[in-house]
Order: structure tokens, then sequence, then C-alpha cells
């Protein structure tokens, strides 16, 4: 088992620049303490996957990053810029979008009304038409209400809302729990075009096989806090190691 205190050091670090550095993260619901130390590193225009059972802490660490845990403490950089004590407003406008696993879709607004909700926080912000371009199912049903469509459809809203804003890193929480294997591939092709197009993204995802088609560097959490990174080259060499961490 890997420290990982270990994981923050220079020589476990990606050679690329970092877009987001993690070192020393705790976080409590109450009184409950759930982060342990979380430390990962990752490079700018990468796509990163946190692998573990639930309960792991996988969903704390993104909301932590986000700012929406009122009890933290450690070191998150974002751009190099410490964020750990910034409201979750300020992290947004920095540049940090977050698509949780519930999706937030307002079933009282339309599709069109849920995806201009939320303001662009910065230059850069994807525009309509590359959206539609991205999610033709969207233009197709912007005056259907948000929760009137299908789960595959909701999720692809709640990727497209944080598009506009202007985030350049994306945290994505199981972005294909419940949906359909055709649905599944299509989420597949928009995050690998937005990675090709220099998005960074944070991904947790159960299915472990959609995600090494994606991601370069997995991370391997429990009990709060990272036990193992792999590269996604080295993968099938630590297969059965990653199969005994995630109990498959």
């Amino acid at each position: 088992m890997v420290d990982a205190a270990a994981l923050a050091t220079p020589a476990a670090a990606a050679p690329a620049a970092s877009s987001l550095s993690v070192s020393d993260l705790h976080a409590w619901y109450g009184e409950s303490h759930v982060l342990h130390g979380m430390a990962f590193e990752v490079p700018k225009g990468q796509v990163v996957t946190l692998l573990g059972r639930n309960g792991a802490g996988k969903t704390t660490t993104l909301r932590s990053i986000m700012g929406v845990m009122n009890k933290r403490k450690g070191s998150i950089r974002f751009e190099g810029r410490e964020t750990i004590k910034l409201p979750s407003r300020a992290i947004a406008r920095a540049g940090i979008g977050y698509c949780p696993e519930e999706r937030g879709i307002f079933a009282s607004l339309s599709v069109e009304e849920n995806l201009m909700l939320p303001p662009v926080v910065r230059p850069g912000g994807m525009s309509r038409d590359t959206i539609f371009e991205l999610f033709p199912n969207l233009k197709e049903r912007l005056s259907s209400g948000g929760t009137k469509m299908s789960g595959g459809e909701q999720q692809m809203l709640a990727i497209a809302r944080i598009l506009r804003s202007g985030a350049s890193l994306l945290l994505l929480d199981e972005p294909t729990e419940g949906l359909a294997p055709v649905i599944v591939q299509q989420i597949g092709r928009t995050i690998s075009r937005l990675k090709a197009e220099g998005y960074t993204i944070v991904l947790v995802e159960q299915n472990f096989r959609f995600a090494a088609t994606l991601a370069d560097r997995h991370y391997v959490v429990e009990g709060g806090r990272v036990v193992d990174t792999f590269l996604n080259a080295d993968l099938q060499s630590n297969i059965d190691k990653l199969h005994a961490y995630l109990g498959v």
C-alpha cells in the first residue's frame, strides 16, 4: 500500500504542469471525519479517475474541491492559486465546474431554462451551437421540462450547463450511472472531445471499463485517502491489484 503523502512528492507527480493539486486534504460531515489526507495531482489537459468502493470518499473529494463541504482543511491549488478558504461561488468563477451525481436539474424549468440559468463566470464558455453539436438531443428538447427527459438526456444537460460557464476543470461524479450503453458511448465520446480541446477532467466512475478508455491516470481511494496510483499505460500489468482494491 502506498502512503498518501508520498503521492504529493515531486517524484510521484506527473511531469506535465498541474491544473489541480490536492495535498493533505481532510473533510468532515458534522463530527464524521471522512477525508484523511487526500493527495493527488491532475495535470493540465488530462483525465484522471478516482476509483474506489462506495463510501471511500470520492464524492466528498469533489465536493471539497468545489467548496461545498462546510468543514475541510489542507491544500487545494487550482492553476497555482490556493482555493481551500474560498467560497464555492469564487471557486466556480476561478474556472472549476462540478456536475454532481444527482445532476441537479430543475423540474419547474424547461431544458433551455436549465441550460441558460447558470451564468458565464469567465471567458471561454462553450457556445450554444457547440453544445448542440455535442448533444443534439438537447436542441430537439429545448421546450421540454427538465426532468421529463431520459436519464441520459438529463446527464447531457447537466454537463452542458457547466460547459457554458467557462470552466476549464470539470468534476464529473458518476456521469454514466444507470444509463443505457448507447448513451454511455455518447458521454465517452464527449469526454474524449473535451480532453482533446484542452479541458482537464476529474472523473468519479464506478464503470471502470468506461473510465479506462478515457483516463490518463487512476487514483485508488480507500478510507478517505489515496492508497495507490496507476498510469493508464500500466493498467494491464496492475489489473489484479486493482480488482483487489475494488472488490471486482
